[in-house]
């Protein structure tokens, strides 16, 4: 008889909602607000008021002719999400070997993120950030996260190489509102490698700091890396104006200069596309705005409306390298005058102070990049996946062992159709199909799961009862079954 896989996510609780996606080996998520926290919806149109979006110069621009690539848990075919401007890249999660729940959105963050980036709700009148950009999902989170950094490294290393798969809308932007935990050699480590040669090749890559809160002491990984574009979420109060905003308490800071956050944007209670039935729909009620929208808090947000922004620049300036969109989103931020953000100097988001800076020289900053040499159970942190029982731990990826050398040389690409570091991930094009404009085709994992034989497989027989119908999970609830993690934050959506 065969044996069933049974994954469980142990997870830290790091970044946004999911706060548990991301420990380390679990990443994922989105960022969550402070258990009992019950504010007031916060609207995409007064999130685009607060950063200056519909105003001057920036109120022409949409995002139109960006590509922007979410690695989160997947969308779903939501009101609101238009399926012109989705495409589906390989679902590189666990539910990748599920045909019914493959590239959707289980969970409930992805699709929030995606709301707030390029969503277009006629219900709510709710619009994204950036309304017209070409959106990119790679599903790596399943419904309650559970993720390898492995998994995410695989994502962000095919992003770099199909990021002209469509010339009319390359990808330019790469969202991670995730981030893994533990102490990492920055100059060595893999995660690090891999943010870094998607910035090398023009992506402006930009991270969520985590909701661990400001005494955590440094940033998730990859945001830590000074490279990239690090995130941390402010509190709005509900107005216009930057006068008032205070540093979110759950937003990641660290204990030094290095490796501190970039920039704040408003990351608390903000309103975006619901995904019914769902994880966090089902787990967090409460935080339904109406039929079509739910609010989320956290840094994971908070980095989905500076990708926004950051598309908006790159219409304006398509010609920006990602150190140039860096510098004039920071130093055109609005200075915050209140608490721990004024003493640290931390602005926030401000679109037309960044356009005004797009004249500006810019300097090569003096970063020290890394080999990609280390470890990958550096990278993976504390916080391992269990399979039957079985850690996933050491410099073993999700599919077999890591190929440190092979990985490290930049120049060979680790991507062969779809085959990565010659294990099988995915179907080899853009065959796939799903409810998006495109879909690159799904692949049977042929490798033995970690924990067991190839024998027993990855197919587990809580798949079958889960699919998408409609517009709601027609199973109900996810709780109790397969998938556990101990890492959900209590009060993350409301």
């Amino acid at each position: 008889m065969k044996r069933h896989t049974r994954l469980r996510a142990t997870v830290a609780a790091v970044l946004a909602v999911p706060a548990a996606l991301v420990g380390n080996s679990a990443v994922a998520g989105a960022v969550v607000a402070p258990a009992g926290t019950t504010a007031s919806a916060t609207t995409l149109a007064q999130v685009r008021s607060s950063i200056g979006a519909d105003t001057g110069a920036a109120a022409a621009l949409t995002g139109k002719g960006v590509g922007v690539a979410l690695i989160d848990t997947g969308v779903a075919p939501v009101p609101g999400l238009p399926a012109a401007q989705i495409v589906n890249g390989p679902d590189l999660s666990f539910e990748s070997q599920a045909a019914n729940l493959r590239y959707l959105d289980t969970y409930g963050h992805g699709t929030h993120m995606a709301g707030i980036i390029v969503g277009n709700d006629s219900a709510s009148g709710s619009k994204g950030i950036a309304p017209d950009v070409k959106l990119t999902s790679l599903k790596i989170g399943t419904a309650t996260g559970a993720v390898d950094v492995s998994q995410m490294i695989a994502a962000i290393d095919w992003v770099v190489q199909h990021r002209n798969d469509d010339p009319a809308n390359p990808i330019r932007v790469l969202n991670l509102s995730y981030g893994s935990g533990g102490v990492v050699q920055s100059w060595i480590d893999p995660l690090h490698f891999a943010v870094q040669k998607a910035w090398q090749a023009g992506i402006v890559v930009v991270a969520a700091a985590g909701n661990n809160g400001n005494a955590a002491g440094a940033l998730t990984n990859p945001a830590m890396d000074d490279s990239i574009l690090s995130v941390g979420a402010t509190v709005t109060n509900g107005t216009a104006t930057t006068a008032d905003d205070t540093l979110a308490t759950f937003t990641n800071l660290a204990s030094g200069t290095a490796g501190q956050v970039d920039l704040l944007a408003p990351g608390t209670s903000i309103a975006s596309l619901r995904d019914p039935g769902s994880n966090v729909d089902n787990l967090y009620p409460d935080a339904r705005v109406g039929t079509t929208l739910f609010k989320g808090s956290g840094t994971s947000q908070a980095t989905a409306v500076v990708s926004a922004a950051a598309a908006l620049l790159l219409q304006a300036k398509p010609a920006a390298s990602p150190d140039q969109v860096k510098d004039w989103l920071v130093r055109g931020g609005s200075a915050l005058t209140l608490g721990t953000a004024k003493t640290l100097g931390l602005s926030a988001l401000n679109v037309n102070g960044a356009l005004a800076r797009t004249g500006t020289t810019v300097a090569a900053p003096a970063s020290r990049l890394s080999s990609g040499t280390g470890s990958l159970q550096g990278a993976r942190g504390t916080a391992s996946l269990t399979i039957d029982g079985v850690k996933l731990t050491g410099e073993r990826t999700v599919w077999g062992t890591f190929g440190t050398a092979q990985w490290a040389k930049s120049t060979t690409p680790s991507w062969s159709g779809g085959l990565w570091l010659g294990y099988r991930l995915a179907g080899d094009g853009w065959t796939g199909t799903s409810w998006a404009s495109k879909t690159w085709a799904a692949g049977t994992w042929t490798a033995a799961p970690w924990g067991g034989s190839a024998a027993a497989g990855w197919s587990d027989p809580a798949w079958s009862g889960r699919t998408w119908s409609g517009r709601t999970w027609s199973s109900g609830t996810w709780s109790g079954r397969t998938w556990s993690s101990d890492g959900w934050a209590g009060a993350a959506w409301v």
